[in-house]
């Protein structure tokens, strides 16, 4: 399970984490440059060159693959010093991420992932640790120290923290815990009231029961304030403070709607929870009748 608690860096603790970021993202960036001019590599023909520009890089050179690059990692930091700040699993992640995107690009068929520009890295990952990280009001993280903590709801018992992600939404600072426990859950029996569920795109869903949800378009409620928002951020120098506080004040409106959303959303389940014992839903892709939808409404 993920557990996401809000939490406090100093100044200090938050200018090292946006500069682990940008560390991040460029290592991210490498990764996919050298994978990319292998790639084109291999694509010139074989009996003449392009006239402006041919990507030279040997025949039996190997594919520049998630392990090879990690094992580049040592000699990259003798060059780049730069690098040695960030935590050595944390940079690696950053790299275990564009071969995640590589794999979802040929399995899954996702698109084919793209660079980086400054400030789009928004999240580290800490992928174990030896103790127990959270420790009363403050978490603990490697070359960080302790970071108030907001526990809105204590971590339950039994569980062991597996792995903890920081993320950046709109200058607010976020903590995502995965935890697990081995335990065994039974598949209970059919029992008690059913119901059906139905979600659809002119009603968010209706129920066996004859309940009726409407669609509550968050956005479209913030729509006026948002569009002003944006118009004074167009009207801003690029990089400039108060581009950067207007900026900030775009995307804290976009959290806002995200926020409320998945409020949303979480009541509506425990809605369904309460009125029945079993929930039946269709196992239906819903963006593909959406986007099935909006090219009728179109014609």
């Amino acid at each position: 399970m993920n557990y996401r608690y809000r939490i406090y860096p100093n100044i200090a603790q938050e200018q090292s984490l946006f500069e682990w970021m940008d560390i991040c993202r460029v290592a991210y960036n490498y990764g996919l440059r050298e994978i990319k001019d292998w790639c084109n590599s291999r694509k010139c023909l074989v009996d003449r060159c392009s006239i402006s520009h041919e990507y030279i890089i040997a025949a039996n050179a190997p594919f520049p693959g998630e392990v090879k690059q990690l094992n580049a990692l040592p000699g990259a930091k003798k060059v780049f010093p730069r690098l040695s700040e960030v935590p050595s699993q944390v940079l690696q992640q950053a790299l275990k991420q564009l071969h995640r995107a590589i794999d979802g690009f040929q399995k899954v068929g996702h698109g084919f992932p793209r660079f980086k520009k400054f400030g789009q890295f928004k999240s580290l990952l800490f992928p174990q640790f030896k103790d127990n990280p959270v420790t009363g009001a403050h978490i603990a993280l490697p070359k960080l120290g302790l970071i108030p903590i907001k526990l809105h709801r204590p971590i339950p018992q039994g569980f062991v923290v597996k792995q903890i992600r920081i993320i950046n939404k709109a200058d607010i600072w976020y903590a995502a815990i995965n935890i697990q426990c081995d335990v065994s859950v039974p598949n209970p029996m059919p029992h008690g009231h059913p119901i059906g569920v139905d979600v659809g795109l002119e009603k968010f869903l209706a129920t066996s029961d004859g309940v009726l949800v409407k669609s509550p378009k968050f956005l479209k409620v913030m729509l006026r304030k948002l569009k002003l928002l944006q118009r004074r951020l167009s009207r801003k120098k690029k990089r400039s403070k108060n581009y950067e506080k207007q900026r900030i004040k775009v995307a804290r409106l976009h959290h806002t709607v995200d926020n409320t959303r998945k409020d949303f959303h979480f009541k509506q389940a425990h809605t369904l929870c309460d009125a029945g014992d079993m929930v039946f839903m269709e196992d239906l892709d819903y963006r593909i009748l959406a986007c099935m939808n909006a090219g009728q409404t179109n014609a």
